[in-house]
Formats: structure tokens, C-alpha cells, sequence
């Protein structure tokens, strides 16, 4: 069961963050920056489904990405580390609905998005360890 936690939490950490990514791809009138990248790397197709994406599928990878490093936790530990990686889902989550009504909330939704890629290639890099054994944890 630990295994499988661990393995769910290190997919689905960088799933989300890349589907809510490729999410924001499809909105070129929302998210010009990523959306040109997106169009010079071809995946100017995406277009089409813009309010799948921005309706649906972007909060939905930002959620998904809340929940696995919330259940990340269970398995390391680490607060400081899944602080960082819950920050951007929510505030990607706060962006989008109640502080998209002001002109900075594309900032946050940005700053956001960035936020959870470099926590997923962070943890790529130097994954989280377990600090606590099944009855204690050490202090």
C-alpha cells in the first residue's frame, strides 16, 4: 500500500502540473505567454478546445494536483515540501475563480503554474524521503 502511495504521489504530481500546463496552452485570449510558446511548438490545434480547458480540465489537474500532494504527505512526512507543492494548485484554484475579477489575478495564475512545474522538476530531481517510521517520527 506504501508503495503504491509513493508511486501515485510522484506520477500524479507532475500529470497534474503538466496537464494543467497543456490546459492553459488552449487559451491564447487568457494565457498569450504560454499560448504562443504553445503555437510555435505546434500544439496550435489546441485552440479549439479552449473552454474544455479552461473550464473544465484546468481546475481539474490543479485539483488533482492538491490532492496527491496532500496525500504525499502521508507518506513523507515533509509539511515544508507539501506546503510548496499544495501553494501552487491553490492558488491557481483562487486565481481562476474568486480573484479572477482583478487585473493581477493573471499574475498569480502564472506565478502559479510556474510554481508547480518547478516543485514537479524539483522533485524529479531530489525526490522526497520518508522521515518517519510506521510508530514515530523522528525529532
Amino acid at each position: 500500500m506504501n508503495e503504491l502511495l509513493n508511486l501515485l504521489a510522484r506520477i500524479g504530481d507532475k500529470a497534474g502540473s503538466f496537464g494543467a500546463l497543456i490546459s492553459t496552452a488552449g487559451c491564447a485570449f487568457c494565457f498569450p505567454a504560454i499560448a504562443s510558446l504553445a503555437g510555435a511548438l505546434g500544439l496550435g490545434f489546441l485552440g479549439q478546445w479552449e473552454g474544455l480547458f479552461i473550464n473544465t480540465l484546468l481546475p481539474l489537474f490543479a485539483w488533482v494536483t492538491l490532492v496527491i500532494n496532500a496525500l504525499g504527505w502521508l507518506n513523507h512526512k515533509q509539511w515544508n515540501r507539501s506546503l510548496l507543492g499544495m501553494l501552487g494548485p491553490v492558488l491557481l484554484l483562487l486565481s481562476l475563480y474568486p480573484w479572477f475579477q482583478y487585473g493581477w489575478s493573471t499574475y498569480v495564475t502564472y506565478s502559479a503554474l510556474g510554481l508547480m512545474v518547478a516543485i514537479s522538476i524539483w522533485d524529479i530531481f531530489s525526490p522526497a524521503n520518508k522521515h518517519c517510521d510506521e510508530g514515530a517520527c523522528k525529532v
